[in-house]
């Protein structure tokens, strides 16, 4: 990729949409990555404003790094940058990544490009699918588990959703294995607050999700699907989950607690050693010791993410758990990954801050 000049023969990079709370972690993450140079931030409503005028936590990379103030998607110079993350609501990054020429490479944070089948999307979110034709284009983001097909630098990376990182890390190598039944999956799931998006909502409110716990989306979640097809493809016939979200009065984390029943013959050593088999070299996916819970805590700020596999009391079934940051591991922080598999870069580059604690 070509550089911008001043920019030490760095990857030039875009974040459309820094305004939320995905494009002020990409900011937080990429401001200590060694193989970029941060050349445009873009939020339509804000545009005009330094980035400390609207994320204050941010006013010292932003004097570090002179950071660009803030300006309007519609003004971006495409031969100013080589990767665009868009870090957009669902919908508008249909339109943005068709305006964008073949030369910049596309880190999708949103839902529209994630579904292989575009007719899937427009079920899903009430509207078609407004770039069918870049679908052909896209590849899957789950670093881990598709690694080989984004080392080719596809035009579009389609970054998973958060529980969808959360419970494919976990399910994935179960099912590929046949370790488990594939048709007995029920995902109980917690997120907190900022998984809601920035935007002002009702139920985001401080009253509204202080003290309390509750289930949305029950029986009907976007990100039901998404999971499906991942794990569909990796049992290579069609399958169908139980998935239940739940927001939790914390401001990040996912917690996945998942209930399985092992295939005929199959022990939790089965389950536990095709986990380990499949992550043994990963920078940020580990299997823990016997008897560990992990915790949302044990994450928090950091790309990682921890599983645990526990016997059931139930002959014949398990659980397992699995937790991530939804703002790193399960957003910006896999964008980033992506990002440095797709232009060559070590992959770690950028994500090796450990977990925050307390």
């Amino acid at each position: 990729m070509t550089s911008a000049a001043g920019s030490n023969h760095r990857v030039r990079v875009a974040v459309i949409g820094a305004s939320g709370y995905t494009g002020a972690e990409l900011v937080r993450l990429l401001v200590g990555h060694n193989g970029v140079h941060l050349a445009v931030l873009t939020a339509d409503r804000r545009a005009g404003q330094a980035l400390r005028d609207v994320f204050p936590h941010l006013a010292i990379a932003e004097a570090d790094h002179r950071l660009p103030p803030l300006s309007p998607v519609d003004q971006i110079d495409a031969s100013t940058i080589d990767v665009a993350f868009l870090c957009l609501p669902h919908g508008a990054a249909h339109g943005v990544a068709a305006q964008l020429p073949d030369s910049v490479r596309i880190i999708d944070l949103s839902p529209d490009f994630r579904f292989a089948d575009p007719a899937l999307y427009g079920e899903w979110y009430g509207s078609a699918h407004a770039a069918p034709a870049l679908q052909e284009s896209v590849v899957y983001g789950l670093t881990e588990l598709n690694r080989a097909a984004l080392a080719r630098a596809p035009r579009i990376v389609a970054c998973p959703g958060c529980y969808p990182t959360a419970s494919l890390l976990a399910l994935v190598p179960l099912v590929a294995a046949g370790v488990i039944d594939a048709d007995d999956v029920i995902i109980d799931a917690k997120s907190g607050v900022s998984g809601a998006g920035r935007a002002a909502k009702e139920a985001s409110l401080f009253t509204e999700v202080s003290g309390g716990v509750h289930a949305y989306g029950i029986a009907g979640h976007r990100h039901v699907p998404e999971i499906e097809q991942a794990l569909s493809k990796a049992a290579g016939r069609a399958v169908r989950v139980n998935f239940t979200p739940h927001l939790m009065p914390m401001n990040r984390g996912i917690l996945a607690s998942i209930y399985v029943r092992l295939a005929d013959g199959m022990t939790v050593d089965d389950a536990r050693n095709a986990i380990a088999g499949q992550y043994r070299d990963e920078p940020f996916v580990r299997l823990l010791d016997v008897g560990r819970v992990p915790a949302t805590r044990h994450v928090r700020g950091s790309n990682h993410c921890l599983i645990g596999v526990f016997a059931d009391r139930v002959p014949g079934r398990a659980i397992v758990m699995s937790v991530i940051d939804n703002l790193v591991k399960g957003a910006s922080g896999q964008a980033v990954q992506n990002m440095n598999v797709v232009c060559g870069m070590a992959e770690t580059e950028g994500l090796t801050q450990p977990p925050l604690f307390p």
